[in-house]
């Protein structure tokens, strides 16, 4: 009964429940019901040329081997190899009050690398020993396995704390409950204090800010930001015959809804996490889509692909 259970689930939601049906394939593993995430101890970390500081390699303690991507951080881009991580090594330089740093901007692009890879090495030492993760193995793109995860060291720290507190890692990213029961809302809140902390105390890559700068540089990143925000709103419009399908839209796609601000965006993203919407009338469980809104995203929305 459950394998048929699965299979039906599969056929309708689509291949976003890849990772699912991964997942229950580990029979000695079960999710938390207060926060959906599965526990795996003893995990190890694989290392390989393409890791750094919030992306790299495991070995589940099942065996399995998957790509891990913190949630709650972004680390400075080590590889450049397109235009897009480029531009989110801009962005990431911009953030930190780098795109000065230097004579010209290759000694800022130099520098802001170098702590990328100062937090791929952090990240290596820090789980030399074997470590915890948890996760709702929810797509984290990318490639291949890739899933969001929480990372508890050996030492018993969060990971992504760590990076954040060392001035490795800026608070930015994808958030959800902790698996301590702390809410989305919470985790960023007190992530971004601690960057606060970490930039009063001029740590990691916070030592080479440029205070004086850096208000003009996130302006510009932000007014950027506006410019791609219009241009996508001016592409394909979501409407009842073109409806998006929330098991797969990301959260700027959801964004593109009526009344679905980042926020909200970000609890239907947590919330298909711990389970796939198999009916739009699945979305009433968000926290904060109330009959109202629900009339109004109706018509919009799908939850498979044709």
């Amino acid at each position: 009964m459950r394998n048929i259970t699965y299979c039906l689930l599969f056929l309708l939601a689509g291949p976003i429940l890849g990772l699912q049906a991964l997942r229950a394939d580990s029979s000695q593993v079960s999710p938390d019901p207060r926060t959906g995430l599965y526990r795996y101890d003893n995990c190890v970390y694989i290392n390989s040329a393409w890791n750094d500081g919030d992306s790299f390699q495991v070995r589940l303690s099942d065996d399995r081997e998957v790509t891990a991507r913190l949630y709650q951080v972004d680390c400075i881009e080590t590889s450049i190899h397109d235009t897009t991580a480029a531009r989110r090594l801009r962005t990431q330089r911009r953030h930190f009050g780098l795109s000065d740093y230097g004579e010209t901007p290759r000694d800022s692009i130099n520098k802001a690398i170098e702590f990328g890879e100062a937090a791929t090495e952090f990240t290596r030492e820090k789980l030399s020993q074997p470590f915890t993760i948890w996760t709702s193995h929810a797509d984290a793109r990318g490639g291949g396995n890739r899933i969001y995860v929480f990372i508890e060291t050996a030492e018993g720290h969060s990971l992504a704390e760590l990076l954040v507190k060392h001035g490795l890692a800026r608070a930015f990213g994808v958030y959800r409950q902790t698996p301590r029961g702390v809410s989305q809302s919470e985790s960023i809140e007190r992530m971004q204090d601690l960057e606060l902390s970490a930039a009063a105390e001029r740590r990691g890559v916070w030592a080479y800010t440029d205070w004086a700068a850096l208000p003009d540089e996130r302006m510009a990143e932000r007014v950027e930001l506006e410019e791609l925000r219009v241009a996508m709103r001016s592409g394909p419009q979501i409407t009842a015959e073109n409806p998006i399908n929330i098991n797969a839209a990301d959260a700027s796609t959801l964004q593109q809804l009526p009344g679905v601000g980042p926020a909200l965006a970000g609890r239907i993203i947590e919330q298909r996490e711990r389970q796939p919407f198999l009916t739009k009338e699945a979305l009433k469980k968000v926290p904060g889509i109330g009959n109202k809104t629900f009339e109004a995203l109706e018509p919009l929305v799908d939850v498979a692909d044709d």
